[in-house]
Parts: C-alpha cells; sequence; structure tokens
C-alpha cells in the first residue's frame, strides 16, 4: 500500500522533530511544508534530505499537492485556523497538543470535523509508551481502582514563553498527566479542586507548582502534585505513578519499570512506535481502516477541560470546579466565536457540550 502524501504546517523546532519522524515513517510521503517563514521550511525540509514543495500560504500547497492528510504542528493559537482550513478542503488532520487555547475553540474544532466529515486528531503523544499499556494492564487486575496519583518534578529552564506563561506548569505540562489518567482510569473526571503557586526561588513568572484532586466517574480520585522548579531528585518526564485498587497497588516510574503487588516488578522494552511515531501510526490507521482514534477531537476534549478546570479552580483560590458546568459555558463560549457557516449549525444542533462527553478511549 502506498504511502499518504502529507502536508506539514509549521517548521519550528516541534516541526522539525515531526518532520524527521514523518520522513523515517514508510506509511508517508511528505510532499509539502508550509510556514509563514519560507526560510526556515526550506531549511527544514534540506535537513531531512526531502524534496518537499515549500509555501507560506497552506491552501496553495492543499492546491499544488493534493495531499492525503496535513499534520498542524503550529502554535496553539493557530491550531484552529489551520485545522479547519484543512478541513473544509476535505483533507484530514493530525494535530498537535493542546488542541486549541481554549475549550470553546476545541468545541469548534469538533464542530468543523463532524461538518467536514473528514478526521481530527491530537496527537497526545506520551500515550503511546508500551510501559503505559502494560501498567493500565497491571491496573485492571486490581480491580476498580480508587485512588490514582502522579508525582512530576522537574526544575527545566525553558526560558521564552513558559517562563512568562501565567500557568506554565498547568497549560503546558499536565495536560499529558490528566490525558494518561484518563486512559488509565477509562472514565471521565467529574470535578476538581486546584491549587497553584510560586516558590520563592521560582525562575518561572507565573505559577511553578500545584496540587489537584480531580473526583471521576465511579468515585475514583486522581491526584496530580507537580513542580517545574524542584531541583534534585527529579521524576522522569511521565512522573511517578500509583493506582490502589481492592486487589492491591501497583506503580509506574514513568519510564520502564511497572511493578504490581499481584505480580512483582517487570521493565517493559519501548514499542515499536512511541510518542509523536505511535500518534503518527495511529492516524495512519485510522485514515486506512476508518476506526476512530482515541485522540479524536471529541475524544480529546475531556482532558483539555480538565487543564482548564484546573487552572480555573486554581485562579479562584481552589474553588471545586464541576466540569459539566465548565463545558457548558464552553459550548455557549463556542457559539459566540465568528466561525464558518457550515461549523455555526453544526454547533447549534448539539444544544449541549454532550460531544464532549465522549469516552476517554480504550484503544
Amino acid at each position: 500500500m502506498s504511502g499518504l502524501r502529507v502536508v506539514q504546517v509549521g517548521a519550528g523546532a516541534m516541526g522539525l522533530a515531526w518532520l524527521r519522524t514523518l520522513t523515517a515513517s514508510p506509511d508517508v510521503e511528505v510532499v509539502g511544508v508550509a510556514d509563514l517563514d519560507v526560510a526556515r521550511a526550506e531549511q527544514a525540509v534540506r535537513s531531512v534530505g526531502g524534496g518537499a514543495e515549500v509555501s507560506a500560504s497552506l491552501g496553495a500547497l492543499l492546491a499544488a499537492t493534493r495531499p492525503d492528510a496535513v499534520v498542524n504542528v503550529t502554535v496553539p493559537e493557530a491550531h484552529t485556523e489551520v485545522s479547519v482550513e484543512a478541513l473544509f478542503a476535505g483533507v484530514p488532520v493530525l494535530c498537535e497538543k493542546p488542541a486549541a487555547p481554549t475549550l470553546a475553540e476545541a468545541l469548534v474544532q469538533a464542530a468543523a470535523a463532524q461538518a467536514s466529515g473528514r478526521l481530527l486528531m491530537i496527537s497526545q503523544s506520551r500515550r503511546y509508551y508500551a510501559a503505559l499499556a502494560a501498567y493500565r494492564e497491571r491496573i485492571a487486575a486490581l480491580g476498580p481502582p480508587g485512588l490514582l496519583t502522579t508525582g512530576f518534578y522537574r526544575a527545566p529552564r525553558f526560558g521564552g514563553f513558559r517562563a512568562e506563561m501565567p500557568q506554565p506548569l498547568l497549560v503546558d505540562m499536565a495536560i499529558h498527566a490528566f490525558d494518561a489518567a484518563r486512559y488509565l482510569l477509562g472514565t471521565e473526571p467529574v470535578s476538581v479542586v486546584c491549587e497553584s503557586w510560586n516558590p520563592s526561588w521560582s525562575w518561572y513568572r507565573g505559577d511553578a507548582s500545584a496540587t489537584a484532586t480531580f473526583r471521576f466517574d465511579g468515585g475514583a480520585r486522581y491526584v496530580y502534585s507537580g513542580s517545574w522548579c524542584a531541583d534534585g531528585l527529579e521524576t522522569s518526564w511521565n512522573g511517578e505513578w500509583r493506582a490502589v485498587g481492592a486487589g492491591g497497588s501497583a506503580t509506574w516510574d514513568g519510564v520502564d519499570r511497572v511493578t504490581s503487588s499481584l505480580d512483582g516488578a517487570a521493565d517493559v522494552p519501548p514499542g515499536a512506535g512511541e510518542e509523536i511515531a505511535g500518534a503518527l501510526a495511529e492516524f495512519v490507521a485510522a485514515l486506512r481502516t476508518g476506526v476512530e482514534p482515541s485522540g479524536s477531537i471529541a475524544r480529546n476534549l475531556g482532558s483539555l477541560a480538565m487543564v482548564e478546570a484546573a487552572v480555573r479552580s486554581a485562579e479562584s483560590g481552589a474553588a471545586r470546579v464541576e466540569l459539566a458546568d465548565l463545558l457548558e459555558r464552553a459550548y455557549r463560549d463556542a457559539l459566540a466565536l465568528t466561525v464558518r457557516r457550515e461549523v455555526r449549525e453544526r454547533l447549534a444542533s448539539w444544544g449541549t457540550a454532550a460531544p464532549a462527553r465522549a469516552p476517554a478511549g480504550t484503544d
């Protein structure tokens, strides 16, 4: 079977990582790269030894190359515009996380995917670790968990926009853990109480530390504790995990060691495709089989909702936030945005934020 013809939008640092992954994949052929900085796009194409067409305009590349898919690696503020343009050109999209800066914009994207009849998948790249899948199996063997925890402690000195964000940890990083929690528990969050703060020694302008307690359907609690200014004894980039159920406990070190009180410890070797390569593989499989991927926009909305709810709770002095209320508010906000007629009609037809209540995904 021939490879999918792909146009990538965005050629920055993450764009270059995606371009390398796409070029290395036997399942795709990169036929175009769009970036407002054409010289940067040309350099990115040269760096991977490719011959893709380059343009500042996605529309021009869509017309010239007639691709089978678009990979959207622009900044989050541009995700909606780029993805909607591609979807209504009849082209499915694989988009970097987060889907959008706000839940309302993500709902617009979900409506656009429905109205256009094309797949929009969000790359939650940290779902694709073989060790995470093995950990999920260990948790299931314990019976329904009552408690799931993540401890995330690192001290990166990024500089740039992260150093200036009001909520750098919750907005830029915690979505990975929140999405993994939905995957591991297999249910949806109901409410959250979150507190965030900035330690006196922090090199961030915004809150670099946070704790959040989510209540999930069925009564399980998910507790996230993290800091981005925690020098020494750092966790992995996936954090350290513990699940507690009636049958015992299970832990994951965030790398390869999975331990269960039922059957001991095991080191899980990496899978054939992890991180963004895993997201790409699921996207290609979805296009070829028609099976909805775990990262489809409708199924990803719950992870973004967790972030927005945690931020809202933290900024209101740790008040409890009900996710159903948050989703309905985001739905009203989405209806007030300036969008295409087809998108507005699809949003109005919902009458509620119900598409955001899609299951977390068990694929």
